[in-house]
């Protein structure tokens, strides 16, 4: 049985960041872990890469051939990974031991995560090949700042948890960045109350109801309880 995590969440949040680190950190423990490349528009990498969608489908071939844009290009190249996962991964994977721990670092377009099934069935196919699968999102510790960008990373990293259907883990991320850590800390543990009061002041009356919808469907998953936000 091998061992796998998703590494996700939107474009610059540190995602080939927290990988190398952790490549760093197994290598001084002296574990062993592969990290796989799974955006075909990456170009440089600060760890060793173990498998490498590029070998595939890249980014800079599909918008050059096919007259694509980024964004569709990389939509179109991640519909065919997912159309070769019994052929090309299959293969490469067969290359892994048993208890092999794989990192997979993910593109940063958030739609492949919360609204189209490529990954969704990416991960089927690990289980099947017997992996053990949880998925770490990441979102940069900078966006948390106030209550609405709070709620729109929670909604986000919720939509991509209720998809995958995944052990889930919430980094955030760049935290040495972070001016001030009272802004942060005051989202780590926030009170529903104090959110909703936040909310109905930042925005139009007419949407005190959308408040209060978002706020107890917050409650509700525990993944956004006081340990659903690691900083990291």
């Amino acid at each position: 049985m091998g061992y796998a995590q998703l590494v996700i969440g939107p474009a610059g949040s540190g995602k080939s960041t927290y990988c190398s680190s952790l490549f760093q950190h197994c290598e001084t423990v002296g574990r062993s872990m592969h990290v796989v490349n799974l955006d075909p528009a990456a170009e440089n990498f600060d760890y060793p890469v173990a498998l490498d969608v590029r070998e595939l489908i890249s980014l800079d071939d599909v918008m050059e051939e096919l007259g694509l844009g980024p964004n569709r290009g990389l939509m179109y190249c991640m519909e065919h990974l997912e159309d070769n996962l019994d052929d090309w991964l299959s293969e490469e994977l067969d290359n892994f031991m048993d208890d092999d721990y794989l990192i997979f670092d993910c593109p940063g377009q958030i739609e492949l995560y919360s609204h189209v099934p490529v990954f969704r069935n990416f991960v089927e196919h690990l289980k099947r090949k017997n992996f053990n699968v949880c998925a770490v999102y990441l979102l940069d510790s900078q966006f948390i700042t106030d209550v609405t960008k709070f709620i729109s990373g929670c909604m986000a990293s919720l939509s991509a948890m209720v998809q995958l259907e995944l052990p889930h883990v919430n980094i955030l991320s760049k935290m040495d960045l972070v001016t001030s850590k009272k802004d942060i800390d005051d989202y780590l543990d926030p009170e529903p109350n104090v959110l909703l009061s936040e909310l109905n002041k930042r925005m139009a009356p007419q949407y005190q109801k959308l408040n209060k919808a978002l706020i107890e469907l917050w409650k509700t998953f525990t993944t956004f309880s006081a340990s659903g936000w690691a900083p990291a």
